[in-house]
């Protein structure tokens, strides 16, 4: 029986304090105690994203009998020669001759975005068809086609469903104008329900919590605060449930950095945010990674904010990488490592026997970057330093900003239970990390961030 390994919390620490003038105040280092997961401790959320909100606390469908499909969030550029998730898609609707129905409605290109799905699935054996189901199709009187009595009986005889890329509002303004569910969208839950599968890619990924990302401007943009109802965030379409907030494109972006700001204005204590070419297979409780790069497991359970201060903070959040075959217990809050992981080298920092390969301290100039955040983890779990740190600020304001000079320090360290495991067998180095903690705190950046050189006199 594998081991499973509890992805807990332990108590509130302090922010740190960045030299040169810090918007947080300096407290003590953390205790590394561990606590039960049955009732992790609520959290205020900050004055700033304390937003009213009309999206509903259960999902527009009516809760009828327990889903028996399966949802796949795909975190955008999905390589067509990615057999293991194409595949994988078509498998959990049945296999080999399984219907397909495409929706390209978030794409500024719906035929050509939908055709191209459709293809790829037939390549792997399944019956796809792409419906007109698009704001950017002129001709289709939208408000009428997803009434169409002959469109939504294909949809009920599928056993899966396909969303392609693009802006995940169009799909959200179509399948649920103004929070109503349509037929259309109810005969898509009706496939879900009775067993078929729900998969989508990037815009067709963000669409599957019950809350999203509509059209959020850059991550520095929302670690600043913008970050409202009916913009930056609106109602998904919740196949995923109430507990976990899904993003995508996710470690190419950096967009961990905007998931925890909406976790907390949401009230959620769950998040996962899933890289590209790389999918989230949800079946149940169960999430299981699968494809090219990795998944950010958040975990809000016993994480705190200063609210004091009148901008973003966290303190004490839980973080999990997770690659090929790891799998999630949401309801345990619980990482269960791949069984080649398991076989691989396990990095304890707390063994005698750990042997760390990294000897020196890093410091990122910008945590945002495209996999920065991933790269810290894996380096901080065989390293033998404690804790490592990065920055994320906006070079270039807007004019008149009056958040100019604020930036933002990531401190990701080692607790009790930080643990890791790596493995060669897959060709490369792959990692699974689990039970770091991370901190963002505010800091106060001088603008300009530099000037000329002057020698001293």
């Amino acid at each position: 029986m594998r081991p499973i390994l509890r992805f807990l919390l332990p108590l509130p620490l302090g922010l740190a304090l960045l030299a040169n003038g810090a918007f947080a105040q300096s407290a003590g280092r953390p205790s590394g105690t561990i606590v039960a997961p049955a009732a992790p401790t609520a959290t205020a959320k900050p004055p700033v994203l304390s937003l009213p909100s009309p999206v509903p606390a259960k999902p527009p469908q009516p809760e009828e009998p327990a889903i028996k499909g399966s949802a796949v969030a795909i975190g955008g550029a999905l390589r067509s020669d990615n057999d293991e998730v194409w595949g994988r898609i078509v498998q959990l609707a049945g296999g080999k001759g399984a219907r397909f129905v495409v929706f390209g409605t978030a794409s500024e290109d719906p035929e050509a975005s939908a055709k191209q799905a459709v293809e790829l699935l037939q390549r792997r054996g399944a019956v796809a068809e792409a419906l007109p189901v698009a704001p950017q199709f002129g001709w289709v009187d939208l408000d009428k086609v997803v009434r169409d009595r002959a469109l939504i009986a294909k949809v009920r005889s599928a056993r899966g469903v396909f969303f392609t890329g693009g802006l995940q509002e169009r799909i959200v303004d179509v399948l649920q104008p103004g929070g109503e569910v349509t037929p259309m969208l109810e005969a898509i839950w009706e496939v879900y329900r009775k067993g078929g599968v729900v998969a989508g890619t990037s815009a067709g990924a963000a669409i599957m919590s019950q809350v999203m990302f509509r059209d959020a401007p850059s991550v520095i943009n929302v670690l600043k605060g913008e970050l409202h109802d009916g913009q930056q965030l609106d109602r998904g379409l919740g196949f995923v449930g109430p507990e976990v907030f899904v993003d995508q494109h996710f470690l190419k972006r950096g967009r961990f950095a905007r998931l925890i700001p909406a976790m907390l204005a949401k009230g959620y204590k769950l998040g996962l945010g899933v890289d590209e070419n790389t999918a989230a297979v949800f079946r149940g409780d169960e999430v299981e990674i699968i494809g090219g790069s990795g998944a950010l497991f958040v975990d809000l359970g016993a994480a705190s904010t200063e609210a004091g201060l009148d901008v973003f903070n966290v303190r004490n959040a839980r973080i999990a990488y997770l690659e090929q075959g790891d799998r999630i217990d949401l309801a345990a809050r619980a990482v269960v490592p791949s069984a080649i992981k398991l076989r691989g080298q396990r990095l304890d920092p707390a063994s005698s026997d750990y042997k760390p390969y990294h000897q020196e301290p890093r410091f990122q100039l910008d945590m945002l970057g495209d996999q920065t955040v991933a790269n810290a983890m894996r380096y901080l779990i065989d390293s033998n330093q404690a804790e490592t740190r990065g920055l994320s600020f906006d070079v270039l304001p807007r004019s008149g900003d009056p958040l100019a000079e604020l930036g933002f320090l990531f401190r990701i360290y080692k607790a009790a239970d930080s643990v890791g495991w790596s493995t060669d067998a897959y060709g490369g180095e792959q990692f699974t990390v689990i039970n770091l903690r991370l901190d963002i705190t505010p800091v106060r950046l001088q603008q300009p961030l530099f000037g000329d050189w002057k020698p001293k006199p």
